[in-house]
This record gives C-alpha cells, structure tokens and sequence, in this order.
C-alpha cells in the first residue's frame, strides 16, 4: 500500500496539506518500505481558502491508503476521505517519517488496529472493483 507524507524537508512531517509544495510517497508492507516519489506541487499554495489548489493533490493521492499531515483542512479532510485515503495529523512538526514508516510495518507485521484494517479493506475493494469494471468494457 502506498502512504504519504506532506513535508518540507524530507525527513519530517511538518506541512499543512493545502500549502505543501511536496508531498512524499512510499510503498509499504508487512515486509518493509521503500520511497516512491515526491509529488511537487506549484502555484499559490498559501493557506486561504482557495479550493482549486486542492484538485491535483486529490488526484495525485487517489492511490495512496494515508496521508500523513501536520495539518488540514475539513474540506480537504472530507474530500480525502471520500476518495478513500485517510489523512491523519502527525503529533508535531518534529515526527519523522521514517520513525512512522518502521511503526507501520510492525502494526502490519501483528494485528492492524480496526481503522488501518479498514482503510487497507476500502483499498483493495476498490481496486478489485476498478479491474470488473475494466473487463465488462
């Protein structure tokens, strides 16, 4: 599964959603992670309520399972959530990535709690979804 991280640096998770300019992704399983991409993003990304800036970020996380942000939005949010990518806020600026990267792969190692199970169930049954829809075509 595919996670992402809005960050500044590379190393932490230290930017709002709306405003970030990058947003870092990596493959994930109970067997490891490795990086994927960094998604860049221009333009006026400042903090003001502007709902446009939000589209090529939606777009370019629908495959994505999470989202790690030091912030968010409730449109975003909502937006996120029903494109079936869960945002959830880092505990501060200063949580690294690679620190979040090794809990996952132990809590996929052992007993996913029942939001993760959940997340990873939406995700597969819209890509099994995605594959019939593709054949009756």
């Amino acid at each position: 599964m595919k996670i992402a991280f809005t960050t500044s640096n590379r190393v932490h998770i230290n930017a709002h959603f709306g405003s970030t300019k990058e947003i870092d992704v990596y493959e994930i399983s109970n067997e490891g992670y490795h990086f994927v991409e960094t998604l860049k993003f221009a333009g006026d990304l400042k903090e003001d309520g502007n709902e446009d800036k939000l589209a090529p970020k939606l777009e370019a996380l629908a495959d994505c399972t999470i989202v790690y942000v030091v912030a968010i939005g409730g449109s975003a949010a909502a937006r996120l959530i029903k494109k079936n990518v869960t945002p959830i806020k880092a505990r501060s600026e200063e949580e690294e990535i690679a620190e979040v990267l090794n809990k996952l792969v132990t809590t996929l190692k052992g007993n996913p709690p029942p939001w993760l199970r959940k997340a990873l169930q939406q995700k597969t049954s819209n890509f099994e979804d995605e594959l019939e829809e593709e054949a009756k075509v």
